[in-house]
């Protein structure tokens, strides 16, 4: 099926929300700090003691491979894909504990444990509002449609 013959339900017409476009921005930015994180990783890894570079390759690699979800759902969102909201609400829970633990640590991580935490949070009431879940047409329990009393 084309998308010419797939019907687009009206809440998905016209301009793509303010806040659509700021939760996809977060979630690209999440994914970008993750890619970059993996790729730093894999480099470390590939240079650094020899004993410990299986386990950065392998970390590395993961980080690299977890980026691609925030990032598939940042593309997601600006297409106004219904699927694109659940993996970008996923991101930023899982984003909690790792913001969270950066802010138990005693170093330079408190600060990144701020930003992420502020960012998850924000992204978080960005894809849960009702202009964005009209936007990407989301219907809640009891609104599918179709189904008569």
């Amino acid at each position: 099926m084309t998308s010419e013959q797939t019907p687009v339900p009206e809440e998905t017409v016209g301009p793509r929300p303010r806040r659509l476009t700021y939760a996809a921005a977060l979630a690209a930015l999440e994914g970008l700090a993750l890619f970059v994180g993996g790729v730093w990783m894999l480099v470390a890894g590939f240079t650094g003691d020899p004993d410990n570079r299986e386990t950065g390759v392998t970390g590395g690699i993961t980080v690299i491979v977890l980026a691609l979800l925030p990032l598939l759902a940042a593309r997601g969102l600006l297409g106004r894909r219904s699927w694109s909201r659940g993996p970008a609400v996923i991101t930023q829970i899982l984003a909690l504990p790792v913001a969270y633990n950066l802010l138990q640590a005693d170093s330079v991580a408190i600060p990144a444990g701020i930003v992420l935490a502020v960012v998850a949070v924000t992204a978080l009431v960005l894809l849960v509002n009702a202009e964005t879940t009209r936007a990407l047409g989301i219907r809640g329990p009891g609104n599918a449609g179709g189904a008569e009393k």
